[in-house]
């Protein structure tokens, strides 16, 4: 019977400043099989976002850092490979915090099917992913923008700020947006 193999990037270090690559450490080990309530996915796409970053700090956040030897979190899109779990079949396509690695064995509750045909996979790491949805409920749901107003966007130029800045405009707002520097503003 053949193995398959994980490629994997785990954190090795709390990196000081940027980080450099003594700060990770790249594993190869043999993928399990997923067990009942589980499914195995084959990462497609990772999303590189810029809360990774915080994400290797030690210290209270609104998650908990990623701990040392742990593989690198991430967003990521697959392709279901195996699954014990009713709700998510071999074929499925997946979205999930799977982490830097080319198989991800997950609770089938932890990952949300997404449909390969309404929109190319990426997208659903930005747009319909955890970017579009945070500024599509934090713009209307919370924000309640009305046809008229001005909606200003700090962060413009990032993942969730520029979807803001779109979703204002479709709602008939008038949108300022805030970027760091002329460059980001283009």
């Amino acid at each position: 019977m053949h193995t398959t193999t994980n490629h994997q990037f785990r954190l090795a270090a709390r990196p000081v400043g940027l980080p450099k690559l003594s700060d990770w450490k790249y594993t190869e080990e043999p993928v399990r099989n997923p067990v009942d309530g589980e499914i195995q996915v084959k990462v497609l796409y990772i999303s590189l976002d810029p809360a990774m970053r915080g994400w290797m700090n030690e210290g209270k956040s609104y998650i908990p850092p990623v701990g040392i030897g742990e593989v690198m979190r991430a967003g990521a899109v697959g392709r279901v490979i195996a699954s014990q779990d009713p709700s998510i079949v071999v074929g499925d396509h997946v979205y999930g915090t799977f982490g830097v690695q080319q198989y991800a064995v997950v609770k089938a509750r932890a990952a949300t099917k997404v449909d390969p045909t309404a929109a190319p996979l990426p997208v659903y790491l930005g747009t319909l992913g955890m970017p579009g949805m945070t500024a599509y409920f934090g713009l209307l749901d919370v924000g309640k923008p009305k046809s008229g107003e001005t909606v200003v966007v700090s962060g413009a130029a990032g993942a969730v700020g520029s979807v803001v800045g779109q979703i204002a405009k479709i709602k008939r707002c008038r949108v300022v947006g805030i970027a760091g520097g002329r460059g980001k503003g283009k």
